[in-house]
């Protein structure tokens, strides 16, 4: 899904946090939107994945506006997926049964656990994990319906830096099947990953890396 930013604009209260913002997101593309706190970064990824509506300008997919996309939790339950710092796991659930959740089909969800590398943690709790395991099993989540495109904010921001690269290897080896990752971060280490950063900085895009 080819998505199309045009002259974003957003205020929270009277503080203005993005000033005409323009981004390309190409189909299946690895992307990552880097910048310090502050930058505006997770307001562009909020506002791309439809969680959030700008105060001015817009945004297509596929050519679509929002408002001509039908039914808005159709369309993300089936073009996009979510992984988030905190991994949002609920508790009393096994990883699976998390996983099983947002699964439209639950027949793909032991395939994609095994191509994560968690199947043998099936039926684990998220708290008998380790942390890089809780977030390949939100990434599976994400990726149980087998998105267009997966936005992820800080989605390493609590894992070591082993961990950390192994989730951008995953970004990655997904991306080449097909689904598109846009990433916002703060780690630099991304860079080595996506195919295009986006460099932020006090609400507009820096520069643009390919």
């Amino acid at each position: 899904m080819k998505i199309e930013a045009l002259g974003l604009e957003h205020f929270y209260g009277h503080e203005k946090v993005l000033n005409g913002v323009d981004i390309e997101i190409l189909p299946g593309s690895f992307t990552a939107i880097i910048g310090e706190s502050g930058s505006g970064k997770t307001t562009v990824l909020s506002i791309l994945s439809t969680l959030l509506q700008p105060s001015l300008g817009s945004v297509r997919y596929d050519g679509k506006l929002l408002n001509e996309l039908g039914n808005i939790d159709h369309f993300r339950q089936h073009n996009i997926g979510f992984v988030f710092q905190f991994h949002y796991l609920i508790s009393y659930l096994t990883l699976r049964e998390n996983i099983a959740l947002a699964a439209l089909d639950a027949t793909l969800i032991d395939p994609l656990m095994g191509s994560l590398g968690i199947e043998r943690l099936a039926k684990r709790y998220s708290d008998e994990v380790s942390g890089g395991e809780r977030q390949r099993a939100a990434i599976a989540r994400a990726l149980i319906n087998h998105p267009s495109v997966v936005f992820a904010d800080e989605p390493t921001g609590n894992l070591d830096t082993k961990n950390a690269l192994g989730v951008y290897e995953l970004f990655r080896e997904f991306s080449r099947s097909g689904t598109g990752f846009v990433v916002a971060s703060h780690d630099k280490k991304i860079a080595d990953y996506a195919d295009v950063i986006i460099e932020m900085e006090d609400g507009i895009v820096k520069q643009i890396h390919k």
